[in-house]
């Protein structure tokens, strides 16, 4: 199998049945990885390490499958009929319109499938790798063969892998193997003809790490991998169909019977009780298909879904997947993370309770500037004491020892990424100080640095001899380091955990019975503070003992003391807080930190119900019934594992909630899945949580969540508003020509006419509402029902009622210019059509506000996009009015200044009955789509200020 996938590399090798160290050799690499300006020409030589984007559908089968539309062949056939019956120019006319249809949905698929391309290259995996030394996170397409990775579990592999150095390494290679089952890893080579699936030595690129950690030589990159061969299952095109667009091609194939119904039998009545010829029937019945079928509507729909994903990629909120556009509307409920999505994940060591005393920190962030302080005497005072020195406080010397040791971050300077800066950033040096690995690890290396101790040389001189590292599961992490000659296994984790495993305390320079009690109440102290509780525990290893096992590590330790960290609350998420409660979405915290500790940080974020926070145990021991019932009481859910989001979100989902849940590891992937819209971290997510999400915040900011909640919200109103303001132009269309039919009268606007109405015009002004800004009450009224129809009775009734309205003008015109007037048919027509035009525009300003007024500076003047759909429209129809070759082609003629002052004053007369129409909906609350009953006065009076 290797040998078939890698036919293309210059000489193959079965990388799992060597040695790690000839593997190295073979790749002229080391430990230390290659230098940067090997790993550049390396790069050149192989290639990114990517794999080739599937090829989209060609050109001919994506325009093709344009017609592929029971409207589309209404049009076609009414097309080919016109010609056989003599109309010429109209089945010319006819055709080309269904060809600017395809054209517009053909280059607007290709845009959507490019801009969803574009997306999942903001998602590219990174990969920490070793580079002269130094770990770097880099692209994963920046890997080349030689380079030495890290890899943690949650990590998406990102290339194929010698594994050198394994802790409890497993992966999952479902993609590859079909194995269900996480396959255990090692450092021993295995037979050259080993199958794929029991090369133990092996980590593949695209497989998941679900446990432990571990160090590997890059063999193989890009189409050389073992995941190229079968690259076409991880890179399907995003399907572009979304449940909006499935329910407007159910309406259309309903539309679709009700014209051909309503075509044939008004048709059949013109020639048997009117004694009209059939083929002025038949081009009638054709005029109202034409009228009937919103040619540009599909086109502008899936424009306003495209520029909502661009809409939200702008403000860092990356969509993966089309549907959850819609799914935000109606968002009730974000379950989010607290650390790095609501606070600012810059853990600060703010005090160290040893024995015998408290210590102060001061300093915010991750610059070691700061100083270690006495603790102040009264308990209510905030001003600390005087500076300590190490020298003499060897308690403190050896806590901060212990918990630098028993760590994996390291500090360092990079220049400041905009992605990570909010309004919280005050920073704007061109270097900023920088935590490489976990943030809570990353507090006490600044802690140790503050004091003055040189982290590196320490690590050298306490060398590691072995580590658990840290799993949920376990809650600690365990090392195995020489001290002065003598082996200790240091232990760091959650102090109620930690507290299980200790039976003795340090103080002084003795160890004495652990005193629990004290020790609870210093972790509920720090904890009321809004500290984040972790402590250190050591004890003398037994000799000889060279690798650890939770069996020598969970008993018998002596505790040295406990740190509170604080991770302040973002700015910005306060903010958005305010905006959920506003908008009727309630925030939900779940945390692994300390009851007390969540509940604190949930008040200051200004959460609404902090009168008591759940513990992951507590929804263990509760049934669904008891937890359905919880679920709305309770915003905060303390020392919760990723199974327990699962329920949380089934729970809420029982309820009928619509739910988000942000998530960043391999086990959040069920809940993000079961969630509505599933939004994983950019930044520290893991691989398996983004491809489990519809979402990716690109800055981990719940502020980004609340974002494009309006953004979403935004667009399902700008859609609405859209089909509210185009079917009224087809409604009125298709009354007049069915009115004519019925009564035996004379057509007020042709078909040809109607065509150029339904293309030129409502399509130009429809699309203005595509860029229309959020209303100001957007995020002041309840979330959407998902499960409500798009047309609902509300919508319905615009559309009749404005139909009526229009087709009263368009008649009204009509009859007085060619019956009161004596004019030709070919003025009274050109009159009719400036009408329905005239009605359109008006009706476009009164559709920026469904509801709300729009008689306001606000309403008539605050979108440029609307006016400038305007002018075009005006220009476009004066040509089309007053230009000869248009006046033979659509059989029309000039009109008057006079006449057009009274298109004018009946356009005016129509906005007034819409607004008037409005006032009455929301002056007797007979109608609650755009905002609640309690919140309308105040929407009103805000917009029209």
């Amino acid at each position: 199998m290797a040998d078939q996938n890698n036919q293309d590399a210059p000489h193959h090798i079965a990388w799992h049945s060597l040695a790690s160290d000839e593997a190295l050799d073979k790749l002229e690499s080391n430990e230390q990885g290659l230098s940067e300006s090997e790993a550049k020409a390396r790069l050149d030589k192989h290639g990114p390490n990517k794999l080739e984007q599937q090829q989209g559908r060609p050109w001919y089968k994506r325009l093709l499958d344009q017609f592929n539309n029971v409207l589309m062949l209404i049009l076609i056939v009414a097309a080919i009929a016109s010609q056989f019956l003599g109309h010429t120019l109209d089945a010319v006319v006819i055709l080309a319109v269904v060809i600017i249809i395809a054209l517009i949905g053909f280059f607007q698929e290709g845009k959507a499938e490019r801009a969803l391309d574009s997306i999942r290259t903001m998602l590219s995996p990174k990969a920490k790798v070793l580079r002269d030394g130094r770990r770097n996170t880099i692209d994963a397409e920046a890997l080349v063969p030689g380079d030495i990775v890290q890899l943690k579990s949650g990590d998406r592999i990102p290339a194929d892998i010698r594994l050198i150095k394994t802790r409890r390494f497993r992966s999952q290679e479902a993609p590859l193997t079909g194995e269900s089952e996480p396959v255990d890893k090692g450092t021993d080579p295995v037979d050259e003809d080993t199958p794929l699936a029991e090369r133990s030595a092996m980590a593949y690129a695209g497989t998941l790490v679900v446990q432990g950690t571990a160090t590997g030589l890059v063999v193989e990159t890009g189409r050389h991998s073992e995941i190229g061969k079968i690259s076409e299952m991880l890179r399907g095109v995003e399907k572009l169909k979304t449940p909006l667009l499935a329910q407007l091609d159910r309406a259309g194939n309903i539309l679709a019977i009700f014209i051909v119904s309503a075509a044939t039998i008004s048709a059949f009545l013109g020639v048997f009780i009117h004694d009209q010829p059939p083929s002025e029937m038949f081009m009638a019945a054709v005029a109202l298909a034409v009228a009937a079928i919103p040619q540009g509507l599909p086109a502008i729909v899936t424009i306003g879904l495209a520029l909502g994903v661009q809409a939200m990629a702008k403000r860092n909120a990356i969509v993966r997947r089309l549907p959850a556009v819609e799914t935000l509307g109606s968002i009730s409920t974000i379950f989010s993370d607290k650390t790095g999505t609501l606070t600012r994940n810059e853990m600060t060591a703010r005090a160290i309770w040893l024995t015998e005393k408290e210590v102060r920190l001061s300093g915010v962030g991750f610059s070691p500037e700061g100083k270690l302080l006495e603790a102040p005497q009264d308990p209510e005072s905030d001003e600390p004491g005087e500076e300590l020195s190490l020298d003499d406080n060897p308690a403190l010397k050896h806590f901060l020892l212990a918990g630098v040791l028993c760590n994996e971050a390291e500090l360092g300077q990079q220049a400041p990424n905009a992605k990570q800066q909010d309004d919280d950033d005050q920073d704007q040096q061109k270097q900023r100080w920088v935590i490489h690995g976990d943030p809570t690890e990353g507090a006490l290396v600044v802690a140790a640095a503050k004091a003055g101790m040189q982290v590196a040389k320490l690590r050298d001189e306490h060398p590691r001899r072995d580590s658990i590292p840290f799993e949920s599961e376990n809650r600690y992490m365990a090392t195995l380091n020489e001290i002065e000659g003598t082996n200790y296994i240091l232990v760091k984790g959650a102090p109620d955990r930690l507290l299980e495993m200790c039976d003795r305390m340090r103080s002084g320079d003795d160890d004495v019975e652990l005193d629990r009690e004290e020790w609870e109440e210093r972790i509920q102290t720090l904890s009321a503070r809004g500290l984040r509780v972790l402590a250190v525990a050591e004890k003398q290893a037994d000799q000889g003992l060279d690798e650890l096992s939770p069996e020598a590590v969970e008993n018998g330790l002596v505790l040295l003391g406990m740190v509170g960290l604080l991770d302040p609350p973002r700015k910005a998420a306060v903010e958005a807080v305010k905006h959920c409660l506003r908008a009727g979405v309630r925030p939900v915290m779940v945390t692994g930190d300390h009851p007390v500790t969540a509940r604190a940080i949930a008040e200051q974020l200004g959460f609404a119900h902090t009168d008591k926070a759940l513990t992951g145990r507590d929804v263990e021991d509760m049934s669904d019934a008891e937890l359905e019932d919880n679920i709305s009481k309770v915003d905060v859910y303390a020392r919760a594992a990723p199974e327990h989001k699962l329920r949380l979100v089934k729970a809420m989902q029982a309820k009928g909630g619509i739910c988000a849940m942000t998530g960043d590891g391999v086990n959040d992937g069920p809940a993000l899945k079961r969630s509505d819209v599933g939004v994983a971290m950019g930044i520290q997510g893991t691989e398996a949580a983004k491809e489990a999400s519809e979402m990716v915040l690109a800055d981990d900011n719940f502020a980004t969540i609340v974002n494009a909640i309006e953004e979403g919200r935004k667009v399902y109103d700008n859609i609405r508003k859209t089909i509210t303001f185009l079917l009224p132009t087809n409604g009125a269309e298709s009354l007049a020509v069915l009115f004519a039919m019925l009564g035996g009268l004379m057509l007020p606007i042709t078909g040809l006419q109607i065509l150029w109405v339904n293309m030129v015009t409502a399509v130009t002004l429809g699309m203005a509402l595509v860029f229309e800004s959020a209303e100001a009450n957007v995020m002041r009224r309840e979330p959407r029902d998902p499960d409500a129809p798009l047309l609902n009775l509300f919508m319905l009734w615009r559309v009749i009622f404005v139909s009526l309205l229009l087709v009263a003008a368009v008649f009204g015109m009509f009859f007085w210019l060619y019956h009161g007037q004596g004019n030709s048919i070919e003025l009274a027509r050109s009159g009719a059509v400036n009408m329905l035009v005239a009605g359109e525009i008006v009706y476009l300003i009164n559709s920026r506000f469904l509801i709300n007024n729009s008689l306001s500076m606000a309403g008539l003047f605050g979108s440029r996009p609307v006016w400038i759909a305007i002018g075009l429209v005006v220009a476009i129809q004066l040509g089309w009015t007053y230009l000869p070759f248009m006046q033979v082609i659509f059989e029309s003629e000039a009109i008057s200044l006079f006449h057009w002052a009274i298109i004018v004053a009946a356009g005016l007369a129509l906005f007034l009955i819409v607004e008037f129409e409005k006032w009455v909906l929301r002056h007797w609350n007979l109608v609650g789509s755009e905002s609640s009953p309690r919140r309308q006065h105040e929407t009103a009076a805000h917009e029209s200020s």
